[in-house]
């Protein structure tokens, strides 16, 4: 199967739970960045490849390995969607990329799926409790309802218009969104499918477990 028709799971440094092994399927191509090759193997999972400067963790033993010099513009992650777009894949779902001890990364890890997506690739980020996509102007989406999500549409980089929000307890049409006002943050579901898209400018649309709130 071509990369492009496949998924690539790119598993960083924070903690991953169980849980999320549900995600995973069987011809996923698993690149892990530095200490995510760890939290990989703590659940089972065997990366296809590894790379990383290992500040964070030692060194896998195997050949399947990139050592990057410690001194670089790139974070680990940023690094492996490099090498994940360079080799086809038009997928990626982010694992241990959310959380952990330093926010710094959470946040640049943000900016590498907005990368990500403006290469053209289907980018999601998750946790246990959590699940981020990138929207690009003129993207939309339709997401079955989910009882127990609250549903957010954050302005990323810049002014979003032209939003729309519909099935959802508060809609909107052709509204704006600002990086400095979180108007679309914290809605919520009906029993009907959401339908969310945006004009232009990029956009994180968040679901988030309530009971975690």
């Amino acid at each position: 199967m071509a990369a492009a028709m496949k998924r690539c799971v790119i598993w960083a440094g924070s903690p991953v739970s169980r849980r999320m092994l549900d995600l995973l399927r069987p011809d996923d191509y698993i690149l892990a960045a530095d200490g995510g090759w760890q939290n990989a193997a703590r659940l089972g999972v065997e990366p296809n490849w590894v790379l990383g400067d290992f500040d964070s963790s030692p060194r896998p033993a195997g050949e399947n390995v990139t050592v990057l010099p410690a001194e670089k513009d790139d974070t680990d992650t940023h690094y492996a969607t490099r090498v994940a777009l360079e080799r086809g894949f038009s997928r990626i779902l982010y694992l241990g990329a959310l959380g952990g001890k330093r926010l710094d990364h959470t946040l640049a890890a943000l900016q590498t799926a907005l990368y990500a997506a403006k290469q053209g690739a289907e980018v999601t980020l998750a946790d246990e409790n959590c699940e981020i996509r990138v929207l690009l102007g003129g993207q939309s989406v339709r997401l079955e309802p989910r009882p127990g999500w609250y549903l957010s549409l954050l302005a990323m980089g810049g002014p979003v218009d032209g939003v729309y929000e519909q099935g959802v307890k508060y809609p909107l049409e052709n509204a704006s969104l600002t990086p400095d006002f979180p108007l679309g943050v914290s809605n919520e579901f009906t029993s009907q499918p959401a339908e969310i898209g945006i004009a232009g400018g990029s956009a994180l649309l968040l679901l988030v477990r309530s009971d975690h709130i």
